[in-house]
């Protein structure tokens, strides 16, 4: 396997607008690609600071979670953004993320994939890729910076995944393509900052909403160590989640944990 990702192949698989938005570095190893980049706002860095790491040692996901990150089989990046939007309306960012991390996989051959909401992506029933979007705010109705972070299993691990991930982790392909994680991460870029650059256009949140695919379903909403079942009714026009718990109160989520329930 070819360990680094080329610069000069991410630049030609750029498209002209998105090369004049975006700088990237690209590193062997970072304890966290969304810690580098938040450190790059904080220095007062541009909009596009992109960081991308062939592996990660200390890779955070949702919930203060740690995100398995093995070396040179997976992509994990993350966009330095300064939006003009109000912060709950952050949770555009990541929805437009997810889908073009799902129509980036169409244009590599990685068709059916699918949105489990808020952030998690799957390709046959399993989950390859996480997104974390992390906000620093300069008040309470500005914000200073968004750092978009997406972390995705294109290749299976050479060991294979941890047992406790073993069951529910997939990757994309099962083994390594030359020249596959350029052409993601540009394309994904290309994507991406077409939705962003018209973010409050919401032009991205039909797609997301017909590549969810916990619609319908039974799910547990959990917040903290409590779990409540619910039946999820749809995604409205901000992208939170529309359900209906099983004594007939509804409730709109814009964030917070979803699990699919298993049949009964």
């Amino acid at each position: 396997m070819s360990e680094m990702i080329s610069s000069d192949l991410l630049r030609r698989f750029l498209s002209e607008n998105v090369k004049e938005k975006v700088n990237i570095t690209v590193k062997e190893v970072s304890q966290s690609t969304n810690s580098d980049v938040k450190k790059a706002a904080l220095d007062g860095e541009r909009e596009g600071t992109v960081v991308v790491a062939l592996s990660q040692t200390s890779g955070r996901g949702r919930m203060g979670r740690s995100f398995f990150s093995p070396d040179c089989t997976g992509v994990y990046m993350s966009v330095l953004l300064r939006p003009e939007i109000q912060p709950e309306e952050t949770l555009l960012i990541t929805t437009a993320a997810a889908v073009s991390v799902c129509e980036t996989l169409d244009k590599i051959g990685a068709d059916g994939s699918a949105i489990k909401w808020v952030n998690d992506i799957f390709l046959n029933r399993k989950k390859v890729c996480g997104i974390l979007t992390e906000g620093g705010f300069a008040s309470a109705k500005k914000i200073d910076y968004a750092v978009l972070g997406v972390g995705i299993n294109l290749f299976e691990p050479k060991n294979g995944f941890p047992d406790d991930l073993e069951k529910i982790a997939g990757a994309v392909f099962e083994s390594f393509i030359p020249e596959m994680r350029e052409r993601f991460i540009a394309n994904f870029l290309n994507i991406f900052f077409e939705y962003y650059d018209a973010l409050l256009l919401k032009k991205h949140v039909q797609k997301y909403r017909e590549r969810c695919f916990i619609v319908g379903s039974q799910v547990d909403v959990v917040r903290s160590d409590t779990k409540c079942r619910a039946t999820v009714l749809g995604i409205d026009d901000k992208c939170c989640l529309e359900v209906e718990y099983s004594n007939g109160e509804k409730e709109i989520l814009t964030s917070g944990e979803v699990s699919l329930r298993l049949s009964e």
